[in-house]
């Protein structure tokens, strides 16, 4: 399940990715393998947590199961 980081939250992408003209036809973050297709690679914190991705209108993506 992909969800998106905010400073305080954890959201659906749904609830934001709706809008974006680089999401897929669902709404949702294009996602393919362990890439986010919209996005970039972000920058580890940790390497305990999971892959991050900066979509290109700056949200921060995780993959969790």
């Amino acid at each position: 399940m992909l969800v998106i980081l905010l400073e305080d939250r954890v959201v659906k992408p749904a609830s934001i990715c709706t809008g974006c003209p680089l999401a897929n036809q669902q709404g949702e973050p294009r996602w393919q393998g362990e890439q986010l297709r919209c996005g970039r690679p972000a920058p580890q914190a940790s390497e305990v947590l999971p892959a991050t991705f900066e979509c290109a209108m700056g949200f921060r993506v995780v993959r969790v199961s």
